[in-house]
């Protein structure tokens, strides 16, 4: 299957710099969701998470709930009252205590 992209630069051969739009213009780049994680200090399945993302070189922002009053009340909103840590949202899906592979594959879903 051919994309916008693909067929844009092969038109690229017909159209003249002068009337050429911007591939950028036509089709901007994909937007992936940040991956955000909720940790506190002392939890081994959170530092077990955060390592396994930098392993994979996956970038995330890391939010202690411990020093954030509103992110342990959102962790509690998707974790049934419970303020279970790891939790990763990327876009608007939560994802309580996963793996870094789930993370990864929730991020390739959202590159999509």
């Amino acid at each position: 299957m051919v994309g916008i992209r693909q067929t844009l630069e092969w038109l690229d051969v017909f159209v003249t710099d002068d009337v050429q739009p911007s591939l950028d213009a036509v089709v901007p780049e994909m937007v992936v969701p940040e991956a955000v994680v909720y940790w506190r200090p002392g939890c081994p399945f959170c530092s077990m998470l955060r390592a396994g993302l930098r392993r994979k070189g996956i970038e995330y922002r890391e939010v202690n709930i411990w020093e954030d009053a509103e992110a342990a009340a959102f962790v509690r909103s998707v974790a049934r009252g419970n303020e279970t840590v790891p939790t990763v949202t990327v876009g608007s899906v939560s994802l309580v205590n996963p793996s870094a592979g789930e993370v990864a594959a929730l991020l390739a879903g959202a590159a999509k």
